[in-house]
């Protein structure tokens, strides 16, 4: 994180001398004249330190260190004064100044000095910001898995975790693209400073200009003062521009900006300020069709991808599904102090075989809801949403030597043929109609025009039928397999 320094001094002589001397720090440095402009620049220029010379510092000290510190970023107040008076570096101590130093101290204690003060608000600065997100521990452990195509997804991922290269990571809805990217920082040289995720599609096109970049006072109407971006907030750490297929083009060519010369410009302002960040980016779309309908930069997409990952949705690492169910039920249990133990075995056959349209952040809500809605030590299958349930057992039929066969096409059990005909008539069609979408959808790579045009249906009896079997465009999208490396 960048952190802000105000300085403010009458002495030209000084001004320069401490300019030479912090220029290699990670800050942004913003001076000022003296005691004429304190108060006006000090309440509404934003800082994390203001560096002030004695003379500039309005009486009485008391009073003035109290409303700085009171201002709402909270800046520390160091003193630099050319005279060394014990009695006098009491009192301004005293009242809550930072720190006092003597202004004739040679250059380099001066500097080291000023350093580990940067570096000690830049910390708490930092410090606060993770309480903020209140993050989780995060790791990659938590994706292995026996499945051999999670343990070859695995192996790249964790050669891209020390090179500081950017990020591209592909899936569909609800993988764990952002838990993976937090997982990835949590184990990188990175892992001290802050990873500051950014959702493109949440924040208003209006906005999102000065939430990634920082604007200046006056930059827009309401912009009553200067205000960091997410790219200084994560100095040195990582920034996450989940949805990133979502950005508009003009932003598109600002990130790209970054990518390349790694500075950034505040909204409103033509100073450019350097950030040291590494950039990982996510998305749901085909981003390669993105970019031959000319919504998205071909540069940009080569930029973001200098490694691309795709994290397999759960359909394909079912494997994993026990594990998943097990480790949720013990976090929600723990979090509601419900008493809750295990599922019932009918309840895991029927999680087992559902599909996961929504992968595992579906199966999480899944999850905490069963345990909500408990009122045993045992999940049953009524804990479980009612139309997960009728879609398992309307929509999976037994294996296909336990069922009658005309012409060798399996068509119900022998259990399904002792129900009333509209039952099973219901059933069977429920199950046919669910394969068959699915296998136009994936066709069409969830172009719902072009699957309805394939179907002989219009694009209105298509998505009424989607509607039905809980199935969205979204999740068959992502079908084009992004290169490794």
């Amino acid at each position: 994180m960048l952190v802000r320094v105000l300085l403010l001094t009458n002495s030209p002589r000084l001004r320069h001398r401490l300019s030479r001397l912090l220029d290699d720090l990670d800050i942004t440095l913003t001076h000022t004249g003296g005691r004429k402009v304190f108060w006006d620049r000090v309440t509404q220029e934003p800082a994390d330190l203001v560096i002030v010379s004695r003379s500039c510092l309005p009486d009485p000290i008391e009073e003035t260190v109290a409303v700085i510190r009171g201002l709402p970023d909270r800046p520390d107040l160091l003193v630099v004064w050319d005279e060394e008076d014990p009695e006098e570096r009491a009192r301004l101590l005293i009242a809550g100044c930072f720190a006092v130093l003597f202004e004739g101290l040679p250059d380099e204690t001066l500097r080291e000095a000023i350093q580990s003060f940067v570096v000690r608000r830049r910390d708490a600065s930092v410090d606060r910001i993770r309480r903020e997100i209140a993050e989780t521990e995060y790791r990659l452990t938590d994706f292995d898995s026996p499945n051999p195509a999670m343990k070859s997804f695995m192996n790249v991922v964790r050669r891209v975790v020390e090179p500081d290269s950017s990020l591209l990571i592909l899936g569909e809805t609800g993988v764990g693209k952002e838990r993976l990217a937090r997982a990835i920082h949590a184990e990188s040289p990175r892992a001290s400073e802050p990873f500051i995720p950014v959702n493109c599609a949440a924040l208003p096109e209006t906005l999102l200009d000065a939430e990634l970049f920082g604007h200046v006072k006056g930059a827009f109407t309401g912009a009553s003062g200067d205000r960091r971006g997410y790219f200084e907030l994560a100095h040195c750490g990582t920034v996450f521009l989940d949805e990133i297929g979502e950005l508009p083009k003009h932003l598109q060519i600002k990130l790209l900006r970054v990518l390349q010369e790694r500075m950034i410009q505040r909204l409103g302002s033509e100073e450019p300020i350097a950030v040291d960040v590494r950039i990982m980016a996510a998305s749901n779309r085909d981003l390669e069709q993105e970019i031959d309908q000319n919504r998205f930069r071909r540069d940009l997409y080569y930029r973001l991808g200098v490694v691309t990952l795709e994290v397999p949705p759960l359909r394909e690492h079912p494997e994993d599904i026990p594990h998943l169910l097990e480790q949720y039920l013990q976090e929600f249990r723990a979090r509601f102090g419900r008493p809750v133990a295990s599922f019932s075995r009918e309840a895991m056959d029927i999680l087992g075989r559902y599909r996961w349209p929504g992968n595992i952040r579906e199966l999480i809500n899944v999850v905490e809801r069963a345990v909500i809605l408990s009122q045993g030590v045992v999940l049953t299958v009524s804990d479980l949403p009612r139309v997960l349930v009728e879609q398992c057992t309307a929509g999976s039929l037994p294996a296909v030597g336990s069922c009658v066969t005309v012409s060798g096409l399996a068509v119900a059990s022998e259990d399904l043929l002792t129900k009333p005909w509209k039952n099973m008539r219901r059933q069977v069609l429920g199950y046919l109609e669910q394969a068959y979408l699915v296998r136009q959808l994936t066709k069409a790579h969830g172009r719902v025009n072009d699957a309805a045009e394939n179907s002989g249906v219009s694009p209105r009896t298509l998505y009424e039928m989607m509607k039905r079997h809980s199935l969205r465009k979204e999740d068959y999208r992502t079908k084009k397999r992004p290169r490794s490396s």
